[in-house]
C-alpha cells in the first residue's frame, strides 16, 4: 500500500503542472514536493520524519505569510501542506490561505484551492462560511470549469444554514445545457436532502425531470435521491414503479452507451441501485411486483457468472425476488442461484451464498435443508467470516427443538474468538435464544452463566439487566419461580466456592444481586455471607462490584446471620476513601442492627412490584419555586448553555436573502431576542411555566433486551415446491442460462446407496440435530423462526401493555390491497341491513347484522342472524350490490365505524385502512384525534366458522409510545364477528411521518399458532394541536427554545391579505393558532402532544413568506416546516 501511495503522490505534481516542462510525466528534480517525498522515503525512523515535517511546515508558514508569494507559488505550497496533513501533521495555518487561493486564483490555482479546502475543513468548520460568497460567484460564472468546481465543493461539504443562499442557483443548473453540470447539480441536491431534507421538498417535480433526463449520467445521479426518498416513504412513489422497470430493461438490454459498461457488464452499479429501489417498491404490493417479474427474470438470465460485479448483481436480484410479492418460477431460479454460490469453492462466493441464504431463509426455512451438509462443513471452515455468517444463518433457523445444539456451536465459537465486535454480537444472540427457547431451568441458568463468563465486561449492559428482570418477574406459577431462583442461587454459590477471581466483574455483579435477593430460599445464609465477604477481599474486585456485594450483604443481614462477618466488613469499609463504599458500609451497619427498619427499607420480594419512575422529578417543584423566587437563574439544558456560549464568540449564521424584521435589525441571534420585540429582561418567575424542558426529557428504558423481529424482506407464508433433501456435491459455479438441463438431469438420477464413512455419519447426525423442525415450519414470525412452541420464559403480564420487541427494522407482512378490504366488507357487511344502532337505509339485501353487547374485555362483536346467507369458506360469493345512489365506501366505513367504542361518538375517524389479511383473520385500522391524545383503533374480523383463541397484538414504533387502553385487549374473536382493540399514541421522537408496526399471533382450533405482521403510518400533523398563548407569553417562550429552522414559503395569494390568507390555510390544515398579525409579520403557536410547544414567526419578504420555527424539541421545527410546505402546495 505504501508503494501505491508513493507512486500516487509522485505523479501528483505533474498533474498539477508543477514541473518545469509542461506535459512532463516524471517528478521534476527541482520540485520542492518531490524533494520532500524523496527525503521522507530515505528516512529510517519516525523521529526523523517528525523533525523533517516540522521544518517543512515552518518553511511553508513563512512563505504563505509573505506578501510577495504569487498564486502559482501558493498553489505549490498548498500541495505540500496537503501532503503534510495526509501524513497526520497539523497545518491549520494554511486553512485560511487555501480559502484565499480558491477566491483569488484562476483556473488551476482555484482548483487546488478548492481541493485543499475540501481536505482541510469539515462541514461545521467556522472558516467555511468565508467560502460561501466564492461559491455563489462561481455558480453564476460563465466558465463551465468554475461552475463544476463550485458544485463539487457544494456536494462534498457545505454549511447547513447556508443552503437557502445557494439553493436557487443549484436549481437553475438542473436546466443547464451541459450534462455534466446537470449531473453535479443533482448530486448537490442529494447532499442537501441528506443534511436538510425540508429544504428541498418543494422541488420533487424537478427530481422527476432529472430521472427522465436524456443523459444516462444525470438519470443515474437521480437514483441516489429516489432511493433515499423511497426508503422513507414507499407509498408516495408507487407510480414510478413502471418507470424504474423501464430503465432497468434498457440497462439490462445494453441500450446505454459503452462508456457505462464495466468488464462488458452494462452499467452494473446502476442495475444494483435499481434492484434495491424495486425491492422497496414491491414489498407487500402484488400489483407493483407483477410489473417487475419480467425484468427480474431477464436480469437473472443475462447475468453471466464470470466476474465479481455480476455476483453482486445476482445477489441483489435474489434479495429483490425474495422481498417482493412471491412468484414460484422466480423463487426457484433464485434458490438455484443461491445454491451455486454456496457450493462454490471460492471463499468470496461461498460467503455471498451464505449471506443470501441468511436473508432468504426467513421467507423459506426449507431452503436451508437443501444445503445442510454444506452448512455443517462451513461450521469448521478455516475462514472466520465464513464461520460467523454460518452462525448467523443458524440463528435465523433456531427453534425449540434445535436450540441446544445451535447455542452450543455459538458458545464454542465464542470461546476461541478474539474479535470484540463478534463477541458482543454473538453474546446478545445467545442470550436472546436462551430466553426465548430454553428447554428447562437448569439449561437456561447454565447457558446464561456461560454467556456472562465468555462475554465478560464487553457485552451490552441490557443483557444482564434483562436476565435480572426475568428472574424478578418469573412465571405465572409460584412454584416455578421458586425452582428457577433456587437453582440460580445454588449455581452461583458453587461458582464462588471455585475460582471467583477468574469471573468478569459484570458477572460478579449479577451473582451478588441474585444472592442478595434469593439466598433466603436456602438455609445456610452464613456460608453465603462469607463467600460475599471473600469477594471484597480480592484485589481484582472493582469498586463498583464491591458496592453490589455490600448491598447484597445488607439484604441478607437480618435474623442474626453472619454477625461477625458483617462486623469485620463494616470496620474495614466504614472508613474507606471511596464515598460510595463508605456509605454502603454505614447502611449495612445500621440495618444489621435494626431488623425492623431493614424489613421496611429492603422487603423481600420487592423486585416483583412494578417500579414507577418520576422522570420529571416533580417532587422538586417546591424547591425550584423557592429558589426562583429568591433570584436563582432558571435551568437551561447543557446543549442550550453550550450553544449560547459558542454564539457569543461565533460569526453570524444568518443565511443570505433572509431579512429579519426592521425592528430587530439591532439585535443579534446570539441574544435570542423575541421577534415580537417584547422586553423579557425580567426573566421567568417561579410561577411561570418553563416549557423548554418538557420536550427534551427522556424516560428510562426498563424493558430489557430488545428483540428483533426480522430484517427487511417479505415475511409472508410461502409454499415452496417440495424438493427432496439431498447431500450436495460441490460443483463449479455456472450461469443461470446453463443450469436448465443439468437441473433436470440431476433430478432424474437416483443416487446409489453406499457405505457412509464415520466422519460423514457424524456430520449427518449433527445436521439432523441442527435442522430438526424446519420441514414442518409453515409460518415465519420473529426473526424468521416458527412459533410452534410457546416461549418458556414469558414475562409476567402486568396489564395490557404493548411489547417493546420491535425496536429495529420490521419487515411488514403482505398488506391487503383495497380489493381485499372490499371483499371482506362486501361479503360480510355490505349485504346486511344494519339495526337501529346504525341508521343506514335502502340496503338491497335480505341479511341482517345484529350488534351484540360489548364484552368486558373490549370486544365488540357482530354476528349474523339466521336470515343471513351462509358465508362459504373461500369467501368467494359476491355480495348483493347496494342501491345505486349509495356510496359503497361510505357504507363500508359506516359499518365498521358502528363498532367504535362509545367514547368516540361525535369524533370523525380517519379512513379505515386495511393492514393485512390471511385465510382466517383480517386486520383493519383507523385513528381518531382527541383534544389531548390520538387513539389507534384496530378492527379484527374473523371470517372462519370457528372461534379464534389466544389472540395477541403487539404494537411498537420508533417514533411513538404505544400503550394499550385498559380493558380493550383482545384475546379471542368469535366466528364471523368483529373485535376492536384500542391503543393510545404519544410522540417520543418527531418525524415527518410516524409509523406503528405490529405483529398479531393467534391460534386456530386444531392448528399450530400463526402470526401476521402489519404497519400503519400517520402524519405528524395528527398530533399537532393549537397552543393558545398571549403575545407576551409567546415572547417569553421564544427565548427559551434552542432548536430552530428557517425557510421561505410560497404565498397563497398576492393581494393585501396574502399573509392572513396563507396563515389561515396553515391554521386549518395543520391545526395551528394564529397569535397575532401585525402588518407584514405574524406569529403562530402550536403544540405537539403532549405539551411540546413550537412557535412560528412569519414575515412577508420580496413576494414570499420568510418563516422561522423554534421549539425545545429537536427535529420538530424541520418536520413542521415540511408539512407547512406541503399544505401550501396542495391548497
Amino acid at each position: 500500500m505504501s508503494d501505491v501511495v508513493e507512486k500516487t503522490l509522485t505523479a501528483l505534481p505533474s498533474l498539477l503542472s508543477l514541473d518545469s516542462l509542461s506535459g512532463s510525466t516524471t517528478l521534476s528534480s527541482t520540485s520542492k514536493l518531490g524533494n520532500l517525498i524523496r527525503g521522507i522515503t530515505e528516512l529510517t525512523s519516525k523521529h526523523e520524519e517528525e523533525k523533517l515535517i516540522q521544518r517543512e511546515l515552518t518553511s511553508i508558514k513563512e512563505q504563505v505569510s509573505s506578501p510577495n508569494t504569487s498564486t502559482r507559488q501558493m498553489k505549490e505550497l498548498m500541495v505540500r501542506a496537503i501532503y503534510c496533513e495526509m501524513l497526520g501533521y497539523e497545518a491549520s495555518f494554511s486553512y485560511i490561505h487555501a480559502i484565499k487561493l480558491a477566491q483569488q486564483g484562476t483556473g488551476l490555482e482555484k482548483r487546488v484551492g478548492y481541493l485543499a479546502v475540501s481536505l482541510f475543513l469539515n462541514e461545521s468548520h467556522e472558516l467555511l462560511l468565508l467560502l460561501v460568497n466564492t461559491v455563489l460567484k462561481d455558480l453564476q460564472s460563465t466558465n463551465l470549469i468554475e461552475v463544476c468546481m463550485a458544485l463539487t465543493v457544494v456536494s462534498q461539504m457545505f454549511p447547513k444554514d447556508m443552503i437557502p443562499a445557494i439553493l436557487p442557483l443549484v436549481e437553475e443548473k438542473l436546466n443547464h445545457p451541459k450534462e455534466i453540470i446537470r449531473r453535479k447539480a443533482v448530486l448537490a441536491l442529494y447532499k442537501f436532502y441528506l443534511i436538510a431534507p425540508n429544504q428541498v421538498q418543494h422541488i420533487h417535480n424537478k427530481f422527476r425531470k432529472a430521472l427522465c433526463d436524456k443523459d444516462p449520467g444525470v438519470m443515474a445521479a437521480s437514483l441516489h435521491i429516489y432511493f433515499q426518498m423511497i426508503q422513507e416513504n414507499p407509498e408516495g412513489y408507487k407510480d414510478l414503479t413502471s418507470s424504474f422497470v423501464t430503465i432497468l430493461k434498457q440497462v439490462v438490454g445494453g441500450k446505454l452507451p459503452m462508456d457505462f459498461n464495466y468488464h462488458s457488464v452494462p452499467a452494473p452499479w446502476m442495475q444494483i441501485q435499481l434492484l434495491r429501489i424495486l425491492a422497496i417498491l414491491g414489498r407487500n404490493d402484488q400489483s407493483s411486483s407483477e410489473i417487475m417479474y419480467e425484468v427480474l427474470d431477464e436480469s437473472l438470465r443475462r447475468a453471466e457468472i464470470n466476474h465479481n460485479i455480476t455476483y453482486a448483481i445476482l445477489y441483489e436480484c435474489v434479495k429483490c425476488i425474495y422481498t417482493i410479492h412471491p412468484k414460484s418460477e422466480l423463487l426457484e431460479k433464485a434458490a438455484k442461484c443461491i445454491g451455486n454460490f454456496v457450493l462454490s469453492l471460492k471463499i468470496n462466493l461461498k460467503y455471498l451464498g451464505l449471506k443470501a441464504l441468511t436473508y432468504v431463509v426467513q421467507q423459506d426455512p426449507k431452503l436451508a435443508l437443501q444445503h445442510q451438509m454444506t452448512i455443517i462443513e462451513c461450521l469448521d471452515h478455516s475462514d472466520l467470516l465464513i464461520k460467523r455468517e454460518t452462525l448467523e444463518l443458524l440463528f435465523r433457523i433456531t427453534n425449540a427443538q434445535n436450540v441446544s445444539v445451535i447455542v452450543e456451536k455459538m458458545l464454542e465459537f465464542l470461546r476461541v474468538n478474539k474479535d470484540d465486535y463478534t463477541t458482543i454480537d454473538l453474546v446478545g444472540k445467545v442470550a436472546e435464544l436462551a430466553e426465548k427457547y430454553a428447554p428447562d431451568n437448569e439449561w437456561f441458568i447454565e447457558t446464561m452463566s456461560t454467556v456472562f463468563s465468555v462475554g465478560g465486561d464487553k457485552m451490552q449492559p441490557d443483557i444482564p439487566n434483562s436476565f435480572l428482570k426475568l428472574l424478578s418477574e418469573g412465571f405465572d406459577s409460584v412454584e416455578e419461580d421458586r425452582k428457577l431462583r433456587l437453582f440460580a442461587v445454588d449455581s452461583y454459590v458453587s461458582l464462588l466456592q471455585g475460582e471467583p477471581g477468574k469471573l468478569p466483574q459484570r458477572f460478579l455483579q449479577v451473582i451478588s444481586w441474585v444472592l442478595g435477593e434469593y439466598s433466603y430460599l436456602r438455609e445456610e445464609l452464613d456460608a453465603v455471607l462469607r463467600l460475599l465477604a471473600n469477594l471484597l477481599d480480592m484485589r481484582s474486585t472493582s469498586s463498583e462490584t464491591k458496592s453490589w456485594v455490600l448491598m447484597a450483604m445488607t439484604k441478607l443481614c437480618g435474623g442474626g446471620a453472619g454477625v461477625s462477618v458483617i462486623r469485620e466488613v463494616c470496620e474495614t469499609y466504614g472508613s474507606s476513601l471511596d464515598t460510595v463504599l463508605r456509605q454502603r458500609a454505614q447502611e449495612l451497619q445500621h440495618l444489621s442492627q435494626d431488623c425492623e427498619l431493614r424489613a421496611r427499607v429492603l422487603p423481600r420480594g420487592a423486585g416483583l412490584e412494578p417500579l414507577e419512575v418520576d422522570s420529571s422529578l416533580s417532587f422538586l417543584d417546591g424547591f425550584v419555586s423557592e429558589a426562583l423566587a429568591a433570584g436563582a437563574a432558571p435551568y437551561k439544558p447543557p446543549h442550550q448553555r453550550q450553544e449560547e456560549l459558542a454564539q457569543t464568540k461565533a460569526l453570524s449564521l444568518e443565511p443570505y436573502g433572509l431579512s429579519l424584521p426592521i425592528s430587530m435589525s439591532s439585535c443579534s441571534i446570539a441574544d435570542r431576542q423575541s421577534p415580537t420585540l417584547l422586553s423579557v429582561s425580567s426573566g421567568l418567575s417561579g410561577e411561570s411555566p418553563d416549557l423548554s424542558h418538557k420536550g427534551g426529557t427522556t424516560t428510562l428504558k426498563l424493558d430489557g433486551v430488545k428483540r428483533v423481529w426480522g430484517r427487511e424482506g417479505y415475511l409472508s407464508q410461502r409454499e415452496p415446491v417440495e424438493e427432496p433433501v439431498h447431500v450436495e456435491v460441490p460443483s463449479p459455479v455456472v450461469s443461470p442460462s446453463q443450469r436448465g438441463g443439468e437441473a433436470d438431469r440431476s433430478h432424474s438420477q437416483t443416487p446409489t446407496p453406499t457405505a457412509t464413512p464415520q466422519p460423514e455419519q457424524e456430520k449427518q447426525q449433527l445436521a439432523s440435530s441442527l435442522f430438526v423442525g424446519l420441514a414442518s415450519q409453515s409460518s415465519v414470525c420473529l426473526m424468521g423462526k416458527s412459533e410452534s412452541t410457546t416461549q418458556r420464559f414469558r414475562r409476567k403480564a402486568r396489564g395490557p401493555v404493548s411489547s417493546p420487541a420491535a425496536s429495529e427494522q420490521i419487515s411488514n407482512s403482505p398488506v391487503s390491497t383495497p380489493s381485499t378490504a372490499n371483499h371482506l366488507l362486501g361479503n360480510n357487511f355490505l349485504d346486511s341491513n344494519i339495526t337501529s344502532d346504525l341508521s343506514v337505509s335502502s340496503l338491497e339485501s335480505t341479511s341482517q347484522l345484529s350488534r351484540g353487547p360489548a364484552a368486558a374485555n373490549g370486544i365488540c362483536e357482530v354476528e349474523l342472524t339466521e336470515s343471513s346467507p351462509a358465508l362459504p369458506r373461500d369467501n368467494a360469493v359476491a355480495a348483493a350490490a347496494p342501491a345505486p345512489h349509495q356510496d359503497p365506501d361510505t357504507l363500508k366505513d359506516a359499518c365498521l365505524r358502528s363498532h367504535l367504542p362509545a367514547e368516540f361518538s361525535g369524533l370523525c375517524p380517519s379512513d379505515i385502512t386495511p393492514l393485512c389479511t390471511n385465510q382466517t383473520l383480517d386486520f383493519l385500522a383507523c385513528h381518531l384525534q382527541k383534544e389531548d391524545s390520538v387513539s389507534l383503533v384496530v378492527f379484527i374480523y374473523n371470517s372462519s366458522d370457528s372461534d379464534i383463541q389466544q389472540i395477541l397484538l403487539e404494537l411498537d414504533s420508533d417514533e411513538l409510545e404505544v400503550s394499550c387502553v385498559c380493558g380493550s385487549a383482545v384475546q379471542e374473536a368469535r366466528s364471523h364477528s368483529v373485535a376492536v382493540c384500542q391503543y393510545s399514541l404519544t410522540v417520543k421522537r418527531p418525524s415527518v411521518h410516524v409509523e406503528v408496526v405490529g405483529m398479531a399471533s393467534y391460534r386456530c382450533p386444531a392448528e399450530t399458532p400463526q402470526s401476521a405482521r402489519f404497519s400503519y403510518k400517520l402524519p405528524l400533523t395528527s398530533f399537532i394541536r393549537p397552543l393558545t398563548v398571549s403575545t407576551e407569553e409567546y415572547g417569553a417562550m421564544w427565548l427559551d427554545f434552542s432548536h430552530d429552522t428557517k425557510q421561505k414559503l410560497t404565498l397563497r395569494s398576492d393581494g393585501r391579505e396574502s399573509l392572513a390568507d396563507t396563515l389561515d390555510v396553515l391554521k386549518k390544515k395543520l391545526n395551528l393558532h394564529v397569535v397575532e398579525i401585525i402588518g407584514t409579520e405574524g406569529i403562530v403557536a402550536c403544540r405537539l402532544l403532549r405539551d411540546q410547544p413550537c412557535l412560528m414567526h412569519c414575515r412577508l419578504h420580496e413576494g414570499s413568506l420568510s418563516v422561522w420555527l423554534r421549539s425545545p424539541v429537536p427535529d420538530l421545527p424541520d418536520c413542521l416546516m415540511y408539512h407547512c410546505q406541503r399544505a401550501l402546495q396542495e391548497h
